[in-house]
């Protein structure tokens, strides 16, 4: 079987690494990427197109494969590809835009634009992958998708980075870990609320990252005289299983009062429950999808940062409770969201794309 990988973000971005190394596991997979992460989404795609189309034209590939960002790339590739051309549209660029990060209105020319990029390329493809199924009833009422053109795979993680760790080890001084890009939807200024409720506490939070809203995140933190909240810059996504390694609890997210954290279920969710680590997440839709408040994570409201200090004492006084959380989200993890089953629910989905018996191409017809 020979597929084509295209992606727009770089290739190392934890949802297309992940697809991936799944693909390699039973393709031959050619890839146009870039490694480092591209400062011009439009520059990187026009590039990208250009490298793409002569081997969609003179390479007979089984199909090809549209990853993350890759709406940009499906406005060719769509136009062009005479093999079925599998989309992980992975996010709404309208969704991102104009209601998580409210960077422009709907009815704005760029607002416009994003919905029309959308819907296209979800039209150009034969069929989506998205990560929840809250997330696809999104965009089948907002882009008027058919339901049967989606299938759901959770977004997983790296297993050889993100491995099964030893029970936690509660000490004198819990840390509680939060890494994140600081978007509206991440909420960690929730966290910050909590860290105040349990200031009496010999808790440690350690939150890692930078992004919009760290400034403000910060600067909250100082105004409360939070001494136990320690803010570390950025670190490199192989870093990250030795931090939560050394956590006690880990917080999943997402904490923020958006639309879209309701479907969606954050990266480092998967990464926690492989770690074997006490996990408290949101209350969502998505999350709901995977997870059982109370069995194998604690779930919180977002913006609820009450019910969050909570849910973050609870773990810290009952040790027996924490580990045995924390085992049975690896068992979640192994039976839902592993990297054999993402393998081989993308197997069996490529084998009824790439067999005309029983796949229907879903784009519309050309002469």
């Amino acid at each position: 079987m020979q597929i084509l990988f295209l992606v727009g973000r770089e290739i190392d971005y934890p949802r297309n690494d992940v697809l991936l190394r799944a693909f390699n596991r039973f393709a031959e997979v050619d890839i146009v990427g870039f490694r480092k992460r591209p400062k011009s989404l439009l520059f990187t795609n026009l590039v990208l197109a250009a490298r793409a189309i002569p081997k969609l034209v003179f390479r007979g590939y089984d199909l090809v494969f549209v990853g993350f960002y890759g709406h940009l790339l499906m406005l060719p590739v769509g136009l062009l590809s005479r093999q079925p051309i599998l989309f992980d549209a992975y996010l709404s660029t309208y969704d991102t835009l104009v209601l998580d990060r409210k960077t422009t209105h709907p009815s704005s020319l760029l607002g416009k634009t994003a919905a029309w990029l959308d819907r296209n390329a979800c039209r150009l493809s034969s069929h989506i992958l998205l990560d929840t199924r809250t997330h696809i009833q999104y965009f089948e009422r907002t882009f008027s998708v058919p339901s049967n053109k989606f299938t759901s795979i959770p977004v997983g993680c790296n297993e050889s980075l993100f491995t099964l760790q030893p029970p936690v080890n509660l000490n004198q001084s819990p840390r509680v870990l939060y890494y994140s890009s600081y978007l509206p939807l991440h909420g960690v200024e929730t966290i910050v609320h909590a860290a105040r409720l349990l200031k009496g506490e010999s808790l440690q939070f350690r939150l890692i990252g930078m992004g919009r809203t760290f400034s403000n995140v910060r600067e909250l933190s100082e105004e409360m005289k939070l001494t136990k909240v320690e803010f570390i810059q950025p670190i490199p996504i192989t870093e990250l299983p030795g931090e939560i390694r050394e956590a006690s609890i880990c917080l999943g997210g997402h904490f923020g009062l958006t639309e879209k954290g309701e479907r969606v279920i954050p990266t480092k969710v998967y990464q926690i429950l492989a770690s074997n680590r006490p996990l408290v997440a949101g209350d969502t839709p998505a999350v709901r999808e995977l997870l059982t408040n109370g069995v194998d994570c604690i779930l919180c409201a977002p913006g609820n940062a009450q019910e969050l200090a909570d849910a973050i004492l609870r773990l810290a006084r009952d040790v027996e409770f924490a580990r045995n959380l924390a085992q049975r989200g690896r068992l979640t993890f192994e039976r839902e969201c592993s990297e054999a089953i993402i393998t081989q629910t993308l197997h069996e989905l490529i084998l009824n794309m790439i067999n005309s018996g029983k796949y229907i191409d879903h784009r519309p017809h050309r002469s």
